[in-house]
């Protein structure tokens, strides 16, 4: 059993958080060595297992872009045989209508789309204009909620760009507010490239905040590429956003911009949330065994700190 640090309770933060654990997707999407699909679905499982919920399970992207998440039909249906109907309550991924239409022949019931807050990712990642990405969603989302489903809006580049550098807090306001107005029940704010501060976190929300988007309605995404990750979830609490991504182990990284390191680990916040009294309803001991198990598949360790530290 893990010792646990001593519980702080600090006025002003939420009483319970949900993480939205992205490792099975955002996690290994980056992975060059293919991983077997058994091997996902046994991620998967554990990971809920573990409490998480929900998890992403995978993307429907084209195979020539992200090689590794090539089998996520055969992914969702062994997670069926194994899970039944609460396989199709994981979320995945959709770059489009094709990605919506493979889901949507699964049964699947929630989806996220992925936008960005600047034009030259928006062309790298997406092979559009900053304002063409929009059409591109705007049939996808429309159908998928006509269909009952829920959509999740991810955007990328909110604090900076390798391309263009820092990105205008205005802009990221409007792009985000435009995947809200198509239909987005949710939208993950991202740290792509992990330049993030807290100050930077704490300004971006009161924007949203000034121009009527309320904290509900906004998940904050962070990569620790300067190691700022906890401190910037930190900032997110105190401004009362109450849902976080993380992947377990700390794995990540985007395809399309190489200076993209590791999620947020899911055990690091684990430990943040617990010294901080916050409900999570995740067992800390089962995800960093996961994590272990994991590294294990992958040959090399877990970049989480906290599963670093209770190995010693």
């Amino acid at each position: 059993m893990t010792d646990l640090p001593a519980v702080v309770r600090h006025d002003g933060l939420p009483d319970r958080v949900t993480i939205y654990e992205v490792g099975a997707r955002d996690g290994l999407q980056n992975e060059k060595t293919a991983i077997d699909t058994g091997v996902k679905a046994d991620l998967i499982t554990r990971l809920l297992e573990a409490g998480l919920s929900p998890v992403e399970a995978t993307s429907f992207v084209h195979p020539k872009w992200v090689p590794q998440l090539a089998d996520a039909k055969e992914l969702m249906n062994e997670l069926v045989d194994r899970l039944g109907d609460r396989a199709r309550e994981l979320p995945v991924l959709v770059p489009n209508e094709k990605g919506l239409d493979r889901a949507l022949e699964l049964g699947l019931r929630h989806i996220a789309v992925f936008g960005s807050a600047t034009e030259t990712f928006a062309n790298k990642n997406l092979n559009q204009s900053f304002d063409g990405q929009w059409a591109m969603f705007e049939p996808t989302m429309t159908r998928a909620k006509d269909a009952g489903m829920t959509v999740r809006g991810y955007l990328s580049m909110c604090f900076g760009d390798p391309w263009e550098g820092q990105v205008e807090i205005a802009r990221v306001v409007e792009a985000g507010k435009r995947l809200l107005d198509l239909g987005a029940d949710e939208l993950s704010l991202g740290d792509t490239i992990g330049v993030a501060t807290a100050g930077h976190v704490k300004a971006l929300i009161a924007a949203f905040a000034e121009e009527g988007v309320a904290t509900d309605r906004l998940a904050l995404h962070f990569h620790d590429t300067y190691g700022q990750a906890l401190a910037n979830t930190l900032a997110g609490l105190q401004c009362g956003v109450t849902t976080f991504d993380a992947s377990a182990g700390g794995l990540g990284g985007c395809p399309y911009a190489k200076s993209a390191t590791g999620n947020l680990a899911t055990e690091d916040l684990l430990w943040m949330l617990d010294g901080l009294g916050i409900e999570h309803g995740v067992d800390l001991d089962a995800v960093a065994d996961t994590s272990r198990w994991l590294a294990d598949h992958l040959g090399r360790p877990s970049p989480s700190a906290v599963v670093r530290a209770l190995r010693s």
